[in-house]
């Protein structure tokens, strides 16, 4: 019989299944997004019960979709947003408040009380990070100093808290499991990424009981096992990874000094750096890759908070587009920006320059701007942060790359990839499916079940990519490269 993965991928503003073969084929996939709630300035928050609904929702339409019956899928992969936080009550299994985003910005000051009190440089010897309120456990602080009665219940042992995967495996299982995997462990500035485990002393620098946090498991597997009730069949789960680890794994980036660079809602990229967690001097993040078995794998890791949000900004805020996929036909009306630079700090600014006050500014406007000008000058802006990490990570690695390959939404825009190419003078390579995220989740998933043979087997599946191969530098580009570091200078000293 021929047999399937599900690969659930919970992401920042949608929630998505795929049906995979054992080609490494997509057969089916559903998608549906959910509301984005912003109760204040600077916070971001979901609902996770829609979270939940809505995964569930689109797992039995791709099922669906596929002519396929939840007795034919031989495994479960989960690949989440990363950060994202949710609370909730062990005994109802209902959160005790919103998920709190990694975009939200509510803990900006704890963050910069701890880093006053002198604590930076401990959490990033022991987490590989930086501190920053995009991480989980100030969110999860917030939560327990600001809901009512909540300190109380988790001194009782009757609250857990966890990432996206952790509240989606609790419900597949119906309680049976509190899990999540390294990769999302190494996110929460709770973990210690040399020891392998919660960090005692971290704990109680940010007052969280241990026993709310999930038990971490490697992230191929046999994991745990999806309730009858849920998809109609008793699943094994057994891949799970942070939306952007999976996507490093889907690129098949598992020799040391590989890149992958995700387009999405932010832009994230990450360099495989092997067997041993070494700390940036560049400012950007050292995280777990992946755990196969005992052999865990890190990354360097650098994010751009805004991405192709930027685009939905246009969308939703402006009204420049009516659909994020029209933007290009938009940025290829012009031949360039014409001077307009477009620092899109909606939420701050990540790595490398790690500044939450900064805001979002449009420069270099004229009477003669148009909306055009804006959008390319808006497709720039993911380019060029992209840039700046590149350059940071190959400082801190001594590499220079050879190439760097592309997933996620934004990825499909030609314009914007060509002009990834010419301004790092790099081949930009991007896969025939670049569904890589939800693809890691499906192979890390395969791996332990036997549905894929190896790394390399996986690999010898992907069909043919395209390449993007960089035009020659000149003054344009150049002149271009200049303007935006002097509009990033510009918001930063604002």
């Amino acid at each position: 019989m021929k047999r399937f993965l599900l690969a659930l991928d919970q992401g920042t503003t949608s929630s998505r299944a795929l049906i995979v073969d054992q080609n490494a084929s997509v057969n089916a996939v559903a998608q549906r997004e959910f509301k984005q709630i912003f109760p204040q300035n600077g916070w971001v928050e979901h609902d996770a019960e829609e979270i939940w609904t809505s995964q569930i929702e689109v797992a039995r339409e791709a099922i669906a979709k596929a002519g396929i019956k939840a007795e034919d899928i031989e495994a479960i992969g989960i690949t989440n947003q990363r950060e994202t936080t949710v609370v909730w009550n062990s005994d109802s299994g209902k959160p005790i408040y919103n998920a709190i985003v990694w975009q939200d910005k509510r803990t900006t000051e704890r963050c910069e009380s701890l880093k006053a009190a002198g604590k930076a440089e401990m959490i990033r010897s022991k987490t590989g990070l930086v501190i920053d309120s995009y991480f989980s456990a100030t969110k999860i602080e917030w939560i327990l100093d600001h809901i009512e009665g909540a300190r109380e219940l988790a001194a009782a042992g009757k609250l857990k808290a966890g990432t996206i995967d952790s509240w989606l495996i609790y419900n597949l299982t119906e309680g049976k499991k509190h899990i999540t995997d390294v990769t999302n462990a190494s996110r929460t500035l709770l973990y210690n990424i040399n020891t392998l485990n919660w960090d005692e002393e971290l704990l109680e620098l940010f007052r969280i009981p241990k026993n709310m946090l999930p038990e971490v498991v490697p992230s191929s597997g046999v994991l745990g096992h999806s309730s009858e009730k849920v998809l109609g069949a008793i699943t094994v789960i057994s891949g799970i990874a942070g939306d952007q680890q999976s996507a490093l794994f889907g690129q098949h980036c598992t020799e040391v000094g590989m890149v992958k660079n995700t387009y999405g809602t932010g832009c994230f990229m990450l360099m495989n750096i092997g067997d041993q967690p070494v700390l940036s001097e560049a400012n950007l993040l050292t995280t777990i890759a992946w755990q196969i078995g005992d052999q865990v794998t890190y990354a360097l890791e650098g994010s751009v908070f805004i991405a192709g949000a930027v685009v939905q900004w246009l969308r939703d805020s402006l009204g420049f587009i009516e659909a994020s996929s029209e933007v290009e036909a938009l940025a290829a009306s012009v031949p360039d920006s014409e001077g307009v630079y477009f620092v899109p700090a909606f939420v701050g600014l990540g790595a490398p320059y790690w500044e939450p006050y900064v805001r979002g500014q449009i420069t270099g406007l004229t009477r003669g701007t148009t909306k055009a000008h804006i959008a390319r000058a808006a497709l720039d802006a993911i380019a060029f942060q992209t840039m700046d990490i590149l350059e940071a990570m190959q400082k801190d690695s001594g590499n220079s790359i050879k190439a760097l390959k592309v997933d996620g939404g934004a990825s499909n825009n030609n314009l914007l990839m060509q002009f990834q190419a010419d301004i790092l003078q790099t081949p930009v390579i991007r896969p025939h499916e670049v569904e890589s995220t939800a693809l890691g989740a499906a192979y890390l998933a395969g791996l332990a079940t036997g549905f894929f043979e190896s790394t390399a087997h996986i690999a010898s599946l992907q069909e043919q990519s395209q390449t993007f191969d960089p035009s020659p530098m000149n003054e344009k580009l150049s002149t271009s490269i200049t303007g935006w570091h002097k509009a990033i200078q510009i918001a930063l000293n604002h």
